[in-house]
């Protein structure tokens, strides 16, 4: 029988035992060598009684059952905990012997944790063949796919895209105060023979904006030279929240309207704006261009770049690397206090011990206290349980890696 390190049994529940019965008055003692009728009766009480037989008080004394010791330790729990304390004292070889004994136990729902932790050691040991054997029952036993094998170092940062010649991402709003954007579209225009402007960014437009954003257009048309506008769908849609038929308002959004509608080449849209521009404003409106309809927009390249620097100065990670033993986490409070929410990256961490394991929950719950969310980002599966047997879940989100 496995017993749980962290675990205590539950109390024992006791059967209440009869009340014993009240003593019978005692008999008048007769004469010396006189014999009663009251005696003779009890004599023959005495003889008709069968003291083998069973009572309550016989029952509680000597039947095992009437004493219950209940045991609600999950066997699969147990095993966990065990392998995850035995792994933290760096008892490899009787840590892997258990799990190979227990993923057999439990080949089912819950006990795939226990698989999972028997991968992250074979992976961390570098023993490929039993991770491959291992993986093909795997598969069999949960009709899924196993997990890759990782040689444990950090996957190269992606690096993105390089964005073609004369790309412009326009900041800010397009509004028509925003000179600082309009400045460096108008420049770009003039070096550049072909122009790509990502509005991926804009969230928000006004008249003035639109109309500054269609002189930029008829700039670019008169000298024959090429623009392409990047996050026209977006543009598009806000505008379209804006405007109102018969709210004679907002003219350059309106022709900004038609003319997003002329690139993406919906023309039946097209043409009912059309209509009810005419309607509005009394005023001939534009006419459809077959040939002015653009090709398929591309993905934006500098908006992407953009967005991934952001999330960089955003959310960064704490990152501790290697075997953690008896480690203090002395940089950890500082570092807490720059980011929310905190995250700790723990993809180079490969073992820590139960020592270093408190400290740390001590050290997250007082940050959890702050409001603070806090998410624990890809550690090994041993990791994991150890850090789940001292409380950490209780304070910190545990994400793993996605196969």
């Amino acid at each position: 029988m496995v017993f749980s390190f962290f675990k205590k049994p539950p109390p024992e529940k006791m059967v209440a035992k009869p009340a014993a019965a009240p003593p019978r008055p005692k008999a008048a003692e007769p004469p010396a060598g006189a014999s009663s009728p009251a005696a003779e009766e009890a004599a023959g009480d005495l003889e008709s009684l069968d003291f083998t037989a069973a009572s309550g008080f016989s029952e509680l004394s000597e039947t095992p059952g009437d004493i219950h010791v209940e045991n609600d330790i999950d066997p699969i729990e147990a095993d966990i905990e065990q392998v995850a304390v035995l792994y933290a004292n760096a008892q490899d070889e009787v840590a892997r012997a258990m799990l190979e004994n227990s993923v057999h136990a439990h080949p089912y729902g819950p006990g795939e944790r226990l698989w999972l932790m028997l991968f992250d050691l074979y992976r961390l040991g570098d023993q490929r063949a039993p991770f491959d054997a291992l993986s093909l029952e795997y598969a069999r036993t949960f009709e899924k796919s196993p997990p890759a094998w990782r040689n444990g170092q950090p996957a190269p940062a992606k690096t993105a895209p390089a964005a073609p010649a004369g790309t412009v991402l326009f900041k800010g709003e397009l509004t028509g105060d925003n000179d600082a954007a309009f400045a460096t579209l108008d420049q770009a225009v003039d070096k550049n023979p072909k122009l790509r402007v990502e509005l991926n960014k804009v969230q928000a437009i006004d008249d003035l904006g639109a109309e500054r954003l269609l002189g930029v257009l008829a700039k670019v048309r008169k000298k024959r030279t090429e623009i392409e506008l990047v996050g026209r769908d977006a543009l598009a849609a806000l505008i379209e929240s804006r405007i109102e038929t018969g709210r004679r308002e907002e003219s350059g959004c309106w022709l900004l309207l038609l003319e997003l509608y002329q690139l993406l080449g919906k023309q039946e849209a097209f043409e009912e704006m059309a209509i009810n521009y005419a309607v509005t404003f009394e005023m001939s409106p534009p006419s459809w261009e077959p040939q002015r309809v653009a090709a398929a927009e591309p993905k934006p390249v500098l908006a992407l770049a953009d967005d991934a620097v952001a999330a960089t100065d955003a959310v960064r990670s704490y990152a501790p690397k290697g075997d953690l033993k008896a480690e203090r986490f002395a940089d950890l409070q500082g570092f807490a206090e720059k980011l929310d929410p905190l995250v700790l990256d723990f993809a180079a961490v490969t073992r820590i011990d139960f020592v270093s394991a408190g400290t740390l929950v001590n050290l997250l719950t007082a940050i959890k206290r702050q409001g603070k969310r806090i998410v624990i980002r890809h550690p090994n599966h041993l990791v994991a349980e150890l850090l789940g047997v001292v409380g950490l879940r209780a304070v910190a989100d545990i994400e793993f890696v996605k196969n």
